[in-house]
């Protein structure tokens, strides 16, 4: 059977004060008063129904995950007692649906993404079902036909291209954020894609991979699928390592069994990591402001404006190309430029204020 993990995990501390531990980023109501867990949520029911969907989330979450998503199942929802990196967000779920039907085919979809058109998502996600169906030995990624040089992304590089299951390719290496030339030479030659860490395997092929490569996280998270009441003691000593180095970078160099292959989304993509990236893709009005909330301005342009307490208004004069973002407790000021900063900013004032605050 064919299921979908959203990964929901993370606390998004680029975003903060909007974003923290008890309420991160993917919960957050800011797009036509829907999160981007929910927005996630309806581009997979396109291709699976809400019983076979499941959420790998911070347990502390769960209750908010399951209130946002109508249908979804309570014990489909996998509460991470701590973060533990990609790895395990896709190990631990593949365990459980392995446990649970042993033909299980899963896709691994992030939360923290826009994606348009929806309909060329949910056929690339098709297809990617397809493929993993037709092979059992093969781990397909997804690959964002790359629309400019863009250096903050990993790249995908392709090799042969596979037919029947609209853009394929066999995936011949991992490539690290590059630096400008590099960028462009990748735009330049074709054969790179943008890397958008998402996946369709069977759960069992994933598991074998694991069993060659990190044989210790393969025991563990085949005992934690057998006995779930142990996930506080096993959990947070499970090597916390990210799936690509782990797992798809050795597997695409043949150091296991598997091979991998991409599927290509020829789509508008944005990963919504930072202010920035947040400015660009919620409506601005005529001035280039984004205005969230009870927010007042004049003579201001190109700026992000949120404003989450009910109880005030937040207020602006002659700013350009600013973020300012108020709620209750912290209030934020930064250029849109510096937005990268916002997590070490969180993390100072964690430290000299209180931890509460982040």
């Amino acid at each position: 059977m064919r299921y979908v993990v959203i990964m929901a995990g993370g606390s998004g501390k680029r975003l903060w004060p909007l974003s923290r531990q008890g309420e991160p980023k993917q919960l957050l109501p800011l797009f036509d008063g829907r999160s981007l867990l929910q927005l996630a949520y309806e581009r997979v029911l396109r291709v699976v129904p809400a019983e076979q969907v499941l959420v790998c989330t911070g347990a502390a979450y769960a209750d908010e995950v399951v209130a946002q998503l109508p249908g979804l199942l309570p014990e489909n929802v996998l509460g991470e007692p701590q973060g533990r990196d990609s790895l395990n967000a896709v190990a631990w779920p593949a365990a459980v649906l392995a446990h649970r039907d042993p033909e299980a085919v899963v896709a691994m979809v992030t939360a923290d993404q826009l994606i348009t058109p929806v309909d060329a998502f949910a056929d690339a996600l098709t297809a990617g079902f397809r493929l993993a169906d037709d092979d059992p030995d093969v781990l397909v990624t997804f690959g964002v036909v790359p629309t400019s040089p863009h250096t903050g992304y990993g790249y995908l590089a392709r090799g042969d291209d596979l037919v029947g299951y609209g853009q394929a390719s066999v995936v011949t290496d991992f490539a690290e954020k590059p630096d400008r030339a590099t960028a462009e030479r990748y735009l330049a030659s074709g054969r790179y894609w943008w890397n958008a860490g998402m996946f369709v395997w069977r759960a069992a092929t994933l598991l074998d991979q694991l069993a060659i490569l990190l044989p210790q996280t393969h025991a563990k998270v085949l005992e934690l699928a057998e006995f779930p009441d142990r996930l506080e003691e096993i959990y947070p000593r499970l090597l916390k390592t990210s799936v690509d180095y782990g797992v798809m970078e050795p597997v695409s160099r043949g150091e296991a069994s598997a091979h991998v292959a991409a599927i290509g989304l020829d789509i508008d993509w944005a990963d919504v990591g930072s202010f920035a990236a947040l400015h660009e893709v919620l409506p601005q009005d005529e001035a280039g402001n984004v205005r969230v909330g009870k927010v007042v301005a004049t003579d201001a342009t190109g700026n992000l404006l949120v404003n989450t307490d009910p109880d005030s208004v937040l207020a602006v004069v002659g700013l350009h190309d600013l973020v300012v973002v108020r709620t209750a407790d912290a209030t934020l000021a930064a250029t849109l430029s510096a937005s990268q900063h916002v997590k070490a900013l969180a993390e100072q004032v964690a430290a000299e204020v209180s931890p509460e605050l982040a």
